[in-house]
Formats: C-alpha cells, sequence, structure tokens
C-alpha cells in the first residue's frame, strides 16, 4: 500500500460534501483521544507509574504543548501545503509516540515522548477543526463533531479502569497507537488543499482576536481542572471507580450538550447559550469546594462537561464567521490548544500537597474572564444580525 493509494489530492475543496464532512470529524476524534480523557491519563501515570501528581500533570502539558505548537504552526502554513500529506505524516507520528510510550519510564522521558505524539495530534486537530469551520452550517456540524469526540470519551472513561487494572497502562497506549492509524482509512477523503480565497479575503479584525482571547481563557480554566478531576475526586475521598463512573456519565452529558449545540444553534443566537454555559461552568467548580459526596461529584461533572460542549460549537462557530479563509478558525484552536498546554504545569505550580482548592479557584476566575471576553464580539454579532432583514438572514 503506498502514499498515492491512500491519497486523493484530485478531491476539490468542498467542507459540505458529506464524506470529507465525515473525515474530518473522524480525524477531529482521533486528534484530542489522549486529551478528552485526560483525568484517566494523569491518574493512570500517578497509580501505574509512580509519578507525583505534579509530574503527571507536566506530562499531560508537555503533549498538550506539543498539541499547542502544531496548532500555531499551521495557522501560518495551512493554506501552503497539502492537507492530505500533513495528515499522513501526522498519523505516523501520533502513533509512533504512542507506541514509544511504552519504553521510557521516567517523567523527564515520558514527557519529551509525549511532546512529540502531541504534535501530530495537534496537526490532525487543527486541519480537522479548520474544514468543519470552512463548512455551510459550522454550529451544527461543530456540535456533531464534539458529540462524537464525546462518545469516544464515554466509552474511554468507561474502559480505563479495567483496562489499566488487568493489562496495565501499555495496553492504553498500543491502543492509541492502533487508533490513530485507523485514520489512514479516511485520509484520501480529506481536502488535500484549502480553497483559494484569495480574490476575496477578509481580514482578522479587532473583534475576532476579542474572541480568540476568550477562547483561550476558557481552555486555560478548562485545563487547569480537567487534568486533575480524577484526582479531585479521588482527594475528596471516593474511590476510583466511584469518580471513573461519574466522569462516563459526565461524558453523557457533555453530549447532550453538544446535540443542543448541534440543534438549537439557528434558534436562539449565540450571546445567551454562552453566557449561561460560562457560568454553568463557574456554579460547576463551585459545588467542587466543599465536602464531595459520590451525588455532588457526578452533578459538578456531569454540569461542567454539559457546559462545555454546549459552549464550545458556539465559540468556534462564532469565529469561523469573521474571515472566509478558515483563519480565525485556525487561531482560536491555537489558542485553546495554548490554553491546555499552559493549564496542567499552572495547575502543577499551585497545588500544594493534595489541596486542589486553589485549582479550583483559579479556574473559576479564568470562566469569568472568558465571558467579559466574548462580550464585544457577540454583542456585534448580536447588532448586525437584527440589522439585517429576513433575506438576509
Amino acid at each position: 500500500m503506498t502514499i498515492n493509494y491512500l491519497l486523493n489530492s484530485s478531491l476539490d475543496f468542498n467542507p459540505d460534501r458529506r464524506a470529507s464532512r465525515y473525515a474530518a470529524i473522524y480525524f477531529g476524534v482521533l486528534g484530542p483521544a489522549v486529551f478528552i480523557v485526560q483525568p484517566g491519563f494523569v491518574q493512570s501515570l500517578v497509580s501505574e507509574m509512580n509519578f507525583s501528581e505534579a509530574q503527571a500533570g507536566y506530562v499531560a502539558s508537555a503533549e498538550m504543548w506539543g498539541i499547542a505548537v502544531a496548532t500555531l504552526l499551521l495557522t501560518i502554513g495551512a493554506r501552503y501545503v497539502n492537507w492530505q500529506r500533513v495528515l499522513f505524516f501526522s498519523v505516523l507520528v501520533t502513533a509512533l509516540g504512542n507506541g514509544v510510550s511504552v519504553m521510557p519510564e521516567g517523567p523527564a522521558s515520558f514527557a519529551g515522548v509525549r511532546f512529540i505524539t502531541g504534535l501530530g495530534s495537534g496537526t490532525m486537530i487543527s486541519l480537522s477543526f479548520t474544514a468543519i469551520g470552512l463548512s455551510r452550517d459550522s454550529d451544527r456540524n461543530f456540535g456533531f463533531m464534539i458529540m462524537w469526540i464525546l462518545i469516544y470519551g464515554a466509552i474511554g472513561f468507561a474502559c480505563m479502569p479495567a483496562i489499566v487494572n488487568i493489562f496495565g497502562l501499555d495496553a492504553l497506549l498500543l491502543f492509541w497507537a492502533a487508533f490513530n492509524l485507523s485514520g489512514l482509512a479516511v485520509l484520501r477523503f480529506m481536502p488535500a488543499q484549502p480553497a483559494d480565497t484569495q480574490q476575496n479575503p477578509i481580514k482578522t479584525t479587532g473583534l475576532a482576536w476579542y474572541a480568540i482571547s476568550a477562547l483561550f481563557f476558557y481552555f486555560l480554566a478548562q485545563g487547569v481542572v480537567w487534568a486533575y478531576l480524577f484526582l479531585i475526586g479521588v482527594n475528596g475521598g471516593l474511590g476510583e471507580e466511584t469518580v471513573a463512573w461519574g466522569l462516563t456519565i459526565s461524558q453523557l452529558l457533555g453530549i447532550t450538550g453538544a446535540v443542543c449545540a448541534a440543534t438549537l444553534a439557528n434558534r436562539y443566537g449565540r450571546l445567551m447559550p454562552l453566557q449561561v454555559g460560562i457560568l454553568s461552568s463557574i456554579v460547576a467548580l463551585l459545588m467542587l469546594l466543599g465536602d464531595l459526596s459520590a451525588s455532588l461529584f457526578a452533578i459538578s461533572v456531569c454540569l461542567f462537561n454539559f457546559a462545555w460542549n454546549k459552549t464550545h460549537p458556539f465559540m468556534l462557530a462564532l469565529l469561523a464567521d469573521f474571515d472566509n479563509e478558515g483563519r480565525a478558525v485556525q487561531l482560536g484552536v491555537a489558542a485553546q490548544m495554548l490554553g491546555l498546554a499552559l493549564a496542567p504545569a499552572l495547575a502543577a505550580i499551585l497545588l500544594e500537597g493534595a489541596d486542589y482548592a486553589m485549582v479550583i479557584w483559579l479556574g473559576i476566575i479564568l470562566f469569568g474572564l472568558s465571558g467579559l471576553f466574548i462580550l464585544p464580539p457577540l454583542l456585534r454579532k448580536s447588532v448586525a444580525t437584527d440589522a439585517q432583514t429576513p433575506l438576509e438572514r
């Protein structure tokens, strides 16, 4: 099987073609495959590899830095490269990285391998999200993409404790390697080259930078808590299986949030869903500050995941409206990955013993900043929409 057989460079750029949309969604699942179950992965590093909580956080941060670097590079180079060829090598890098991860034993060497793995993952995330952002109904399509990411996450959280306990962490890493390679089967359906939109380009405006900043703060807030969410539950006195099932159920609520974004996107606009989503994330974190019970933890993480996955598609679709090349979406994805890269290490610095209160409060403050930064572009978009005639809408 040659590389030319796997590619199909003659495919016209049409993000609304069904096969291209499905391929983009599939790569959108492959790219964050480790991140979406990151709490369980971090917990496994602590329990199976005897890393400290801070060391596990730095490992998670290293992988996210690889993702962030890849997405930042693609904000510059995506329009100049063949997407299929870049994705081909990113699949190989990610699969190789997951496979080689079974060898290093110390946190430093493990973090180095995870950084390289993140480079491949970030490429898949950036190009798949850009393709969906250029589609005609981006709110709806982002909602469905995130829905499938969460279906994978729900299965992952349900199965991870048993897989790690029976077969060890290496089995999980090898599964991720094989899962990454499956992307070669749909590679030929991804667009080979972005459309030539230079005839009527729309520049990334100041308002777009407000939205990009909001995405950065939102995912910085998300990441400081997400990486340690499993450990927060265990530290609160809950058993590992109880925490795992709470996170599994939360993925199902996250799916509901993504479906809400996909089905309600054209009915209520974006102002109310985004502000309610950010406020709900703050409320979910406040619930984690007191004494934890199994039911309270489950309610908190369910609200957290529901709000996250209802809010995310609206944020990305808002960025998709700012230009016709997908550059704002690429910058937004890079910003969110930069936030997620900084988050675990920032949380690790704040950790004192096993006290996660400072980490949770940091998440609350950052969510508030995200809500403030998203307001200017939302209000301007709302005014512009109100000024349109029914036919223009």
